[in-house]
Formats: C-alpha cells, structure tokens, sequence
C-alpha cells in the first residue's frame, strides 16, 4: 500500500499537460492544450487538455479524467503504478509496503505478465555487472561496440547466461509463476521441461513511451549457424511488435522538442546515436515499418527522417515504408550512409557535430530521394523509366493534403523531365482506380445491408437532464466564489399594495443554490448527478479552499469522468480556433451571478411545470372534493411559478 500523505504529494506537484506531453505532442488552445487523441486514428485534434483544471478529455473516445486516468487509460497501469510513474517523473519519494509472493499471485494476468518482465529486466541487468561470464562475455561486447557504462545503464543492457535454465529457476525460486513466464516468451516449455529462450544472448530490453518492460531482443554472441542472430519476445498480452518502437521511451521528449524524428533499422543504432548525442531516434527493431508505429511516431511531430544503411538493395526495399508514412499525412525525408556504413558505425565515427552537419545536408525530401534511387536503375530503359514515374506518382496519391500533392507533382515534373499535365493525369487515373475500387466495396457492403429506411422521430430535448448538468458544472467552477445576487421581494408599498422589489445580497455561488433548489424541496431526476451534487455541495461546505483538481483526485473514476466530461464539454469549441476568425465568445465567467440565478429560476420553473401537470392529472382521475387541497396547492405553485418568472423577466 501506498500511505496517503505519498499519494497527495503526486497529485500537488504532477501537472497533467507535463505528463501527458511525453506521450501527445499538445499545442496551446487558449488556456488549454489541444492533440491529436492518442486513443483513436484521427487527423483533426480532438484531445483537450486544461492545466487550469488539471483534467483531459478526449472527444473521439469519450474518455477523460485527471493525470492518474490517463496513465491508467493510455499505458494500463493500476492505480499504484500510475502514482509510482508520477513519482519518479517528479523525483518524489513514497511510503510502501513490498508486495509478498502471494500478492504477487493474486495480482491480474496482464500485470502479472509486467511484473515478470520487469524482474527479468533486473535479473538479466545484474548478470551482466555483477557475474564473470556477465563481465567477459556480455559486458566485453558492448565495450567492444563503443558504448559507456552510461549509455548501458541509460538502456538497461543485461546479459542471458549461457545456460539452458539459469533464468527460469531464478524467477520460479522468486516465486514467479510458470504460465506467466511462458506467456511472455521468456521460458519455453516443452512438455516436462523447461528453457531459457535467451540462452546465452546480449539483452535489449523494448519498453513502453512510458517505460514499462513490454519484451526483449537478445543477440547471440557465438557462431552457431542454426541459430538466428536475433530474437525477439513472441507476442503477449502486453507486446505487439507491430504497436512499439525501440528507443520511444528515451526519445520521446527530444521528438517533441525537435519537432522531428529519425526513424532507424537496428537497436545499437538507437544506442549509438544517443551515445554520440541524438537522442530523437527510434527503432522499427528490425521488423517492417507498420501504421501503428507511424502513429505513435504522428503523437509527437509531424516530421520523420528515414535513415538508410549504404546497402542499396536494402533502402529499394525500405522505400515501401514511406508510401505508410505519407498514407498519414506525414512529412518525409531520407537520408542514406556512404556505402558499407550505417548509423550504428557512422555515429560511433564522427563527433555530434560532423553527424548533425551530415544529416542536415545529406536529408533529402522523400520525392528526390526516390527518384534518384528509382531513376538510376532506368536511366537508359524508357520502360522502366516510365514504371519509376507511376511509382513515384503512386506514392504522391497517398499524401493526403492537396496542396502537398501538387508540390510534389512539380518537384517530380522537374527531376524526370515530365511535363506536369502527364503527371496530374498519371494521378487522377490513379485516384479515380482507388475511388471506384472503394465505391464498389461500398456498394457491396450497402446492399448486403441493406434495409427499409423509416423517418425516425427527432428527438426531444430532456430539459430537466440539461438544466441539472447545467447546476454541477456551475458549482464546480464557481461554487466557491462570492457573488452579488439580485432577488425579488415582496413588500408593501405607500398605498398598501404589495409590489415586488429588487434586493441585492452576497453570497457564495453554493450556499445560493442550495437554499432556491430547498426552498421548494426540488430533488435531482439523475442519480449521476444527485449523486454529485450532494458530493460537491459537502465538500465546499466543509472546506473553505476548495479546489477543483483536489476534489476530483478524491472522487471515483465513474464520477471523475462523469465531472471531466461536463467540464471540458464547452472547451472543445476551442479546438475550432474561433478567435483566427475573429469571432470572441464571451467568457462564461463574465456573468456568474447572472448565469447562476437563470439556470436555477429555469430549473425550479420547469419542476414546478411538472409538479401542476401531476396535480392536474391526479385532479381529472378522480374527482372529488378531497381534491381541493390538491387545486390549492396548484394554485400556489401557479403562484410561485409566476414569481419566478417575472425574477426571469419572462411572459407566461
């Protein structure tokens, strides 16, 4: 367990727009902060984050809530592990108690897969600093490829001691469980018995953006022509190779800060590159490149530098990646090595600044990359010149920006020597082919489903949910706020006529509401906010300083996305820039006083509607002289009805 003081000092010091940059690349809006939604694929940002409140909301999901829900939402920590990651974040100390075997037993599958990755991690770190074989074998290599003892430990390198089952026995002695070592890869069992899948192997640990251990790649040190060079963790509950990228836990603030990322093929390219002092660089880990990893890429910048080794067979073959890249409206440049070099060996050769001044000079944009390389194959062949052309046009189809498309198709006319008017009609073939082949996936999915179509009836607006929602949103931004209200109170006047006039009194924004909503015993119709109502008006009554992001951190999940959805749901108006424009809305807490009492006086009005309608139709069932009270008290909420209307300067 976690003490509560811990607990409290994460919640004061974490900023959720600090936490949540690491993972979205968020832009100012206003006040707020606004992404792309790190939960769904889209292109227009929908992700609103508010530092005033200390809450985010995300409205293509829906999901929202404070720092803790995020992590918990994004990376799937449990709450400990949130507040853990916030306090290493902020460098702050916590109070727990170690969790024993059986806690560790009783933990779910999925955390359970973590924890076993995380304590091979410390195993395979250990062996390699702490064991001969570690130290002569492992240790030896990576001295030998140029990495500190800094840059190891910065990566967490560890070592796999050549033995069929050193690890396994380890992790059962430590009370980890079989199945969980077998679902993450790290033991294979094979009927009654058991090995260590990265026998004898240097250990690359792959973690989250967040860094959690997801799996490893293991590289063997011995020739052993059966065995492959590298392996990597199969897949789990908790590793997708398609979903990661080597090297994004490290690099993910410096992508964001640059505005850039080099996209590279290996894990020691990674490394030395940070080594030398590049540290926006990530790793396919030597899989083909895939949306998913684009995307996570798309979060932070907008801008990849794809570098290639100096093998020209392999940049052809990475050139297929691009086409993924610009399918997600990216900007793309390539930058390729001299020959026989990589940027493993090139980085480890030069100094930061002969590496920064090479890649500066040597990134070319995608269009002349391609078809420099496609073109020196077909240089003196008209044929393939022409399917070099349709190619490079094919990749230009793809972007998704109009403008770009035609930049490019310039930039192309002029490196082939083409005219413009063959290569837009190149690309209008090309769309006009994708168009129809979607059209007819279209048509094909419409009539397998198709149905009778019934106008459906509009629905009807539920003024009472709206007006209630309206009163929670009120009290948690202003309820503890002092402000001048005008009543209107009967009195008598010089002729003995009673006439209503205005009085103006102080009062805090809560005490008001609770005393009109009393004063006709009015309950709420929704048990969300019934719920937190009660919740809100009890915590500012018993606390002075109230604060917003203090009481939600206090509150349960269900009510905390109840109360992010209902706060942030006017800020995604911000997402549309209204002020470029210049269109100005007017700040809702320009008017408090004013907003308070119409939203209340519109709340009792209309309950004191549904209170007549009750009467009169209990009257019409059964008529009596019984029902006399129930017209009088129809006349008095009538009555009542009418004040109310005239303090909204409304015509009944």
């Amino acid at each position: 367990m976690i003490a509560p003081s811990s607990i409290d000092q994460v919640f004061e010091t974490a900023r959720v727009e600090e936490v949540i940059g690491d993972f979205v690349q968020l832009k100012k809006a206003g006040s707020n902060f606004k992404g792309l939604s790190p939960f769904s694929d889209e292109r227009s940002p929908s992700f609103m984050v508010s530092p005033v409140k200390q809450i985010w909301k995300d409205f293509s999901s829906g999901k929202g809530g404070n720092v803790v829900a995020f992590l918990m939402e994004h990376e799937h920590f449990t709450y400990p592990e949130a507040i853990k990651y916030l306090a290493k974040k902020y460098n702050i100390e916590i109070e727990e108690t170690e969790q024993s075997n059986e806690q560790k037993e009783q933990a779910n599958e999925r955390e359970s897969l973590y924890l076993v990755s995380e304590f091979a991690n410390s195993y395979f770190k250990k062996i390699l600093h702490k064991t001969d074989q570690g130290k002569s074998i492992g240790l030896s290599y990576f001295k030998e490829r140029g990495f500190t003892e800094e840059i190891i430990k910065q990566f967490d390198l560890g070592y796999s001691l050549n033995d069929w089952q050193a690890f396994t026995d380890e992790a059962l002695k430590k009370g980890y469980n079989i199945d969980y070592l077998q679902k993450t890869g790290l033991t294979i069992v094979k009927e009654d018995k058991r090995f260590d899948r990265f026998k004898g192997r240097v250990m690359f640990p792959i973690k989250s953006m967040s860094g959690r251990v997801l799996g490893f790649g293991g590289r063997i040190l011995i020739n052993d022509k059966k065995a492959a060079k590298y392996v990597n963790s199969p897949e789990s509950d908790i590793y997708h190779k398609s979903k990661v990228l080597y090297g994004i836990y490290h690099a993910k603030q410096s992508i964001a800060k640059e505005d850039n990322c080099y996209l590279v093929e290996g894990y020691t390219d990674v490394i030395q590159f940070h080594q030398t002092g590049i540290k926006n660089v990530v790793s396919s880990s030597g899989t083909a490149l895939t949306s998913e990893q684009i995307r996570l890429i798309n979060r932070l910048t907008k801008n990849i530098t794809v570098l290639f080794d100096g093998d020209a067979a392999g940049m052809r073959a990475s050139l297929r990646g691009i086409d993924l890249i610009l399918e997600q409206g990216m900007n793309v440049k390539v930058c390729s090595f001299p020959e026989g070099e990589d940027p493993d060996s090139f980085a480890k050769q030069n100094t930061l600044e002969e590496l920064a001044l090479y890649l500066d000079e040597n990134a070319k944009d995608f269009i002349q990359f391609k078809a420099s390389v496609l073109f020196e194959d077909s240089k003196n062949d008209p044929i393939r010149k022409a399917e070099t052309v349709r190619d490079i046009v094919n990749s230009i189809a793809k972007i998704p920006d109009q403008i770009k498309k035609e930049i490019y198709i310039q930039e192309c006319s002029k490196i082939m020597d083409i005219s413009e008017e063959v290569l837009f009609s190149t690309l209008a073939q090309i769309n006009k082919k994708e168009f129809q082949e979607e059209n007819k996936t279209y048509q094909k999915e419409k009539k397998a489903f198709d149905v009778i179509r019934h106008e459906q009836p509009v629905a009807k607006v539920d003024v009472q949910y709206v007006l209630e929602r309206k009163i929670i949103e009120i009290l948690l931004l202003y309820g503890n706020k002092t402000e001048d209200f005008e009543d209107l109170m009967m009195k008598e006047n010089d002729k003995g006529e009673l006439v209503l006039e205005p009085v103006i009194h102080s009062s805090k924004v809560f005490e008001k509401v609770f005393l009109d909503l009393q004063d006709d015993e009015m309950q709420f119709s929704n048990d969300h906010f019934k719920t937190l109502y009660y919740a809100i008006i009890e915590a500012l009554n018993q606390n002075p300083d109230f604060e917003l992001k203090t009481f939600i951190n206090t509150v349960d999940s269900e009510m905390g996305s109840e109360i992010t959805t209902i706060l942030m749901e006017d800020e995604r108006y911000n997402l549309d820039d209204w002020e470029r424009m210049n269109i100005f809305p007017k700040a809702k807490n320009s008017s408090i006083a004013q907003l308070v009492s119409e939203t209340v006086l519109s709340l009792r009005c209309y309950l004191i509607d549904q209170k007549v309608k009750e009467f009169q139709q209990e009257t019409l069932q059964n008529i009596s002289d019984t029902n006399r009270n129930v017209l009088e008290e129809v006349k008095d909420y009538s009555g009542l009805k009418m004040l109310l209307s005239r303090k909204l300067n409304r015509v009944l």
